[in-house]
């Protein structure tokens, strides 16, 4: 493996790192919100 492979790999290991526990965030937020929503149509009927 050559010196550009470490850098390049270790760049896209670096942007993964970043970026996913951000969406993992979004999506989670998105689903507890669908969630709390849903339960308080219930619960108001």
């Amino acid at each position: 493996m050559s010196l550009m492979d470490s850098i390049l790999l270790t760049l896209l290991n670096t942007l993964a790192c970043l970026a996913l526990p951000k969406l993992l965030s979004v999506i989670l937020a998105n689903k507890t919100k669908a969630n709390e929503s849903s339960q308080s149509a219930v619960t108001s009927q």
